[in-house]
């Protein structure tokens, strides 16, 4: 068994990014994201603050704008569009959840795909599938450039996507599919109403679980020599730790380890690639946005 360290090739990512924003001539203007916080969800407040900490770590700008909960979704749209308008802003990500009030589609619709590091708007997704280029969602894009950083082959090999979120499962799938380096692969998308979901799991060179309930990848699920890829990242009580809880991935890692090839931490794996796979997107946005000026 291997590790999928994603804290080394998060950091071999950052690395890259801040050589090229050292290599900008002085007084140059910096790549910048823009990151939206409404309320103050615990989970969303470490995100956003991870996000701000990494950008600053690798040279770039960012600004946090935060709304109230209560903050209509009027006032919401009038803040992304300011954003939009920035011709110094290159990347800009809402935080989600949203309240209810608060319509999630409407709001990601509005994002500029060209500013849409999060790569979850309509023409992104649509470009997805055609294989043109586009954004490609973080948690996804960081997983192949984990897997490419250790030089799965993948070609030809049968994937397994345990979970079919717009922001994971389906994109996964297509990107696993692909032609092309870490692509090629035959893909089975599972989910919570796949019978017999074992069945497919015991067949797969390579699973991406991506379901949202810890440990439910168990060792008897997997065939030896997988390559297991965890994307959960879930909050299970635990009174032995200070915070009271400990973070649990959607694979049972001491056993699951025992038989596969390559595995995915939690912490440490997939959650450190999606932010490295987001500023990776805020590069290319601001190296599109100087071509065009």
């Amino acid at each position: 068994m291997q590790i999928l360290d994603g804290k080394l090739a998060a950091q071999s990512i950052k690395d890259t990014l801040q050589k090229k924003i050292s290599e900008l001539p002085i007084g140059f203007r910096k790549p910048c994201l823009a990151a939206v916080l409404v309320g103050n969800n615990p989970a969303s407040e470490t995100y956003i603050g991870s996000k701000i900490k990494n950008c600053q770590e690798v040279g770039f700008e960012s600004r946090l704008i935060r709304l109230p909960e209560n903050c209509s979704e009027n006032i919401l749209l009038d803040a992304i569009s300011s954003l939009n308008a920035d011709s110094t802003v290159d990347g800009i990500l809402v935080q989600l959840p949203l309240p209810k009030h608060i319509s999630e589609s409407k709001i990601i619709e509005l994002i500029q795909p060209g500013k849409d590091v999060d790569g979850f708007h309509p023409v992104n997704a649509g470009k997805l599938m055609l294989n043109e280029p586009c954004f490609v969602p973080a948690t996804p894009y960081g997983i192949m450039l984990l897997l490419s950083h250790f030089q799965i082959e993948t070609s030809g090999k049968h994937a397994v996507v345990i979970g079919r979120s717009n922001i994971v499962g389906r994109p996964m799938s297509v990107l696993l599919s692909q032609p092309g380096n870490q692509g090629n692969c035959t893909v089975t998308v599972c989910h919570s109403k796949t019978p017999d979901l074992p069945y497919f799991t015991r067949q797969a060179d390579i699973i991406v679980a991506a379901i949202g309930k810890p440990e439910f990848l168990k060792a008897d699920m997997v065939k030896e020599g997988a390559i297991v890829i965890d994307v959960g990242i879930n909050r299970v009580e635990d009174k032995s730790k200070k915070s009271g809880f400990a973070l649990k991935g959607d694979v049972d890692f001491d056993a699951v380890s025992k038989k596969s090839a390559w595995i995915s931490p939690v912490p440490g794996g997939v959650g450190l690639m999606t932010i490295a796979a987001l500023l990776t997107n805020t590069y290319r946005a601001f190296e599109h946005h100087q071509q065009k000026n």
